[in-house]
């Protein structure tokens, strides 16, 4: 087949989901999430030692509990979803490119993506990574392992990846209006809204991690989208995990906060995730809900994530299109 008539790949990467919401599923998950040294960065040993003694014995069956609540009859949230953008992505590029849906973690992995891809005719592949903050424990690490297997084909595909995409215009946009869409629906008004970004380790933004700095500038940008005064909103960081610290300040304790203060209805905006997940269906508009109203709260709104919706879609098209001049 001539190049030119060869069909452009597209890789939509997302961290990861279990296979199933059982503890043997889980225990697999965490092992490989946990045990990339992107993501704890620690000596192996003692990764091995928090690994093995201390995570898994206990947390799958916790974990489990968890995704029971929130999965689908299809399937994890996550995986369901990140699918549909992978759908609406080839829909609205058209024949010319091919479209694969591939995990960091879990199934259908990065290899198998590429494999997809790679059968299809691909001899071009945009790797479009689904956060839109760069941090080495997601963007790098999704990377390390698109690299990993990209050399052991014998007929290596050209690579590009998108850039974190947290200030394109397309991404706040869309990010407003789903908002908006959503928040029209209510019969109450929010007094705060609450841009809630999953969290890092403090240490690594010292060692010179942009995540913070993007998480703000995007929660920035998208409170001047939806026209809010500098004391309607602020940012937060959720899902710390162990002893150490994290970027602050804390999600839960700004809850906390906010309910103390008086403020009886908020919005929560999770600008970093791009499709629901525990994070998001229960971390937030559960746990969430239950932490605000224990300290005075009344209403908390979990604002949906961008997930298939048409202004996302056509903001990953608008992307994806750009990253691919000269190819597409």
């Amino acid at each position: 087949m001539d190049r030119e008539h060869r069909p452009i790949g597209v890789l939509v990467s997302q961290l990861g989901t279990p296979d199933a919401p059982t503890a043997p599923a889980l225990r697999r998950y965490l092992r490989e999430f946990l045990g990339d040294p992107r993501v704890l960065e620690m000596n192996p040993i003692g990764r091995w030692l928090l690994l093995n003694l201390i995570v898994l014995p206990r947390r799958p069956k916790v974990s489990a509990e968890l995704y029971r609540r929130i999965w689908r009859p299809e399937g994890s949230p996550l995986l369901v979803t990140t699918r549909a953008q992978a759908d609406g992505l080839a829909r609205a590029l058209g024949p010319a490119a091919r479209v694969a849906a591939g995990m960091r973690y879990g199934k259908p992995s990065l290899k198998a993506a590429i494999d997809e891809l790679c059968a299809a005719g691909v001899d071009r592949i945009l790797l479009f990574p689904q956060y839109p903050q760069y941090s080495a424990a997601t963007t790098g690490s999704t990377c390390d392992e698109v690299f990993r297997w990209l050399p052991r084909r014998r007929a290596v595909p050209a690579l590009r990846v998108v850039p974190s995409y947290y200030a394109h215009p397309a991404y706040i946009d869309a990010v407003a209006q789903v908002a908006r869409d959503d928040l029209a629906g209510l019969s109450w008004r929010p007094e705060k809204v609450l841009f809630s970004f999953h969290g890092l380790p403090r240490r690594y933004s010292d060692a010179g991690d942009p995540y913070r700095g993007q998480c703000e500038e995007t929660a920035r940008r998208v409170a001047t989208a939806l026209g809010l005064a500098a004391g309607q909103w602020q940012a937060s960081f959720q899902s710390r995990f162990g002893r150490e610290e994290w970027l602050r300040p804390y999600t839960d304790v700004t809850f906390a906060a906010l309910g103390k203060a008086g403020v009886r209805r908020i919005a929560v905006i999770c600008p970093g995730f791009t499709a629901d997940c525990l994070e998001t269906l229960d971390e937030i508009a559960v746990l969430g809900l239950k932490q605000f109203r224990a300290a005075g709260g009344e209403e908390l709104r979990q604002v949906p994530c961008l997930n298939a919706h048409p202004a996302w879609i056509a903001a990953l098209a608008r992307i994806a299109r750009e990253e691919l001049a000269g190819w597409l």
